[in-house]
């Protein structure tokens, strides 16, 4: 009896357990502009796609004026993570995209009310923008309860903007776009692009020490090069700091900075989970498994016969993304996240149909900016992260 009695507990007990399965999440508002949805929530994160200052019709609004399309997005964001059960005040990463480096100023003063305290981790970057936009912003959030905890190095000055530099939630640390900044008075740090990733890199690791890891946790990184004639030697003293485990899932790309001192910016997630490189590399590893989670590089699909077509491309990057996707275990179903860069947004509607295609339905959250990228000929670069049930 008492045997009987226990199986049915312990039965009940698990069939009542989340599965944590991938969940869509929507809060009325305007349609996505492409096939993405609106918010996925897996593996205790939301991921929220890159979002505009659209109305309900789907119309922008306050065309040209960067403060209000910032007031606009983070109102809509905050309905939309109401509904997943989470706040802004969950947020634990932040991207903004600015079309133009001169609206940053705006764009802070706006975006500072809504986080008076602890405000989530951020990267902004400029690039081009869909639908004439000033601002796109994308997040990460995490669910009311959860753990999230500010990383701030022992001696580091406070942000001067309204981001914090690090924050923990899980076995997971997402990093603010690092740049080449003394941490203990904010002062620039001068120099060629050697330097400054130099400075970068070190900067990262005093954030990452901070949070009881080291370079050997990274699991992501995305790379912001205004010049990428330099490219070569960022990656040089890049992945000087991968010895001791193969270097993280990376997309680099071309795009100008909120402040023109500095040549080189970088954003990263690392987790303290056990690290398995698939495909690795010299600079980059084609994409690192974590727990239940892959997060994938930044994937080209350009060939001698498809320069400049960038459903051709498309194709060619889906292709890829799908065999990594199925040698690590997982499917396109399990995507949760994309970032699509395009060097010309004309070029939306023919990735889209691919895109669009690879995937079915129950979309991932993206964001699709324009960006150049480093390899020739290449018109389309896409990054996903995945998590498994």
């Amino acid at each position: 009896m008492l045997r009987i009695t226990l199986i049915a507990v312990l039965s009940t007990t698990l069939f009542a357990l989340p599965m944590q399965k991938k969940e869509i999440v929507s809060a009325g508002g305007p349609a996505p502009v492409g096939p993405f949805s609106p918010a996925v929530k897996a593996g205790g994160l939301i991921y929220v796609s890159g979002m505009l200052a659209q109305d309900d019709g789907g119309a922008l609004v306050a065309p040209g004026d960067a403060a209000a399309q910032t007031k606009r997005i983070l109102e809509r964001m905050r309905t939309l993570l109401v509904a997943a059960g989470s706040s802004l005040e969950q947020a634990v990463a932040v991207t903004v995209y600015l079309k133009s480096a001169a609206d940053f100023p705006v764009m802070n003063d706006a975006y500072r009310p809504f986080w008076p305290k602890d405000p989530p981790t951020r990267t902004t970057v400029v690039t081009d923008l869909l639908l004439g936009a000033q601002v796109e912003i994308a997040m990460v959030a995490v669910a009311n309860g959860a753990e999230r905890v500010v990383v701030h190095p022992e001696g580091w000055a406070k942000s001067p903007n309204p981001y914090s530099y690090a924050i923990k939630t899980g076995d997971t640390l997402f990093l603010s776009g690092v740049v080449a900044r003394n941490g203990r008075d904010n002062t620039a740090v001068g120099g060629d692009i050697k330097v400054q990733t130099k400075a970068v890199m070190d900067n990262a690791g005093e954030l990452l020490k901070a949070a009881g890891m080291n370079h050997s946790n990274i699991v992501s990184g995305r790379v912001y090069l205004p010049d990428t004639a330099g490219f070569q030697q960022m990656n040089e003293v890049y992945r000087s700091y991968f010895t001791a485990a193969p270097p993280p899932a990376r997309a680099t790309v071309r795009a100008a900075l909120a402040s023109t001192q500095y040549a080189v910016e970088m954003t990263f997630v690392a987790t303290s989970s056990p690290r398995e490189a698939i495909a690795p590399g010299q600079n980059l590893s084609g994409a690192i498994k974590a727990g239940s989670r892959l997060y994938v590089s930044g994937v080209l699909g350009q060939t001698p016969e498809n320069a400049g077509d960038a459903a051709a491309q498309t194709r060619e990057v889906m292709a890829k993304i799908g065999k990594t996707l199925g040698s690590a275990g997982f499917s396109p179903a399990d995507v949760v996240e994309g970032l699509v860069y395009l060097t010309d947004l004309s070029l939306f509607q023919q990735m889209n149909d691919p895109y669009r295609a690879f995937f079915g339905s129950a979309f991932p959250a993206r964001a699709t900016v324009g960006a150049g990228l480093v390899a020739p000929g290449a018109v389309v670069e896409i990054m996903v992260t995945a998590v498994k049930p």
